[in-house]
């Protein structure tokens, strides 16, 4: 491209407040879903070797993640199920189980944090 055909209107980067104001994305903490990873038991955390520095946590230890999301200004939590073996069937009941493991999560969440979004 030629420099002539090129014209970057700088009017609107003249000051701070003005380039404040134009300025396309702003992101927040209450903006974002933290993804967690919630798994049976009682007091696991294991580390998802795929993922480094993320982890699969029951319920208990989800419970206080989510809460200090919550106090970090995070927007909400997005839980993924990971199910016990002998849970497993090939359609996958697990997921709309009355007490799936992302289920009971959902009501322990909520339970201590109603208004915070999972």
């Amino acid at each position: 491209m030629n420099r002539t055909d090129f014209h970057r209107g700088r009017r609107l980067r003249r000051t701070p407040s003005i380039r404040s104001l134009v300025r396309e994305t702003r992101l927040a903490p209450g903006q974002l879903l933290l993804p967690l990873f919630v798994t049976e038991g009682k007091g696991v955390r294991e580390a998802v070797e795929s993922m480094p520095g993320v982890e699969r946590t029951s319920t208990d230890g989800l419970v206080s993640d989510a809460l200090e999301a919550r106090e970090l200004g995070v927007g909400g939590v997005l839980l993924f199920g990971v199910p016990s073996p002998s849970s497993k069937d090939e359609r996958g009941t697990g997921a709309w189980a009355d007490k799936g493991i992302v289920q009971r999560a959902v009501a322990e969440i909520k339970d201590r944090a109603p208004d915070f979004l999972v």
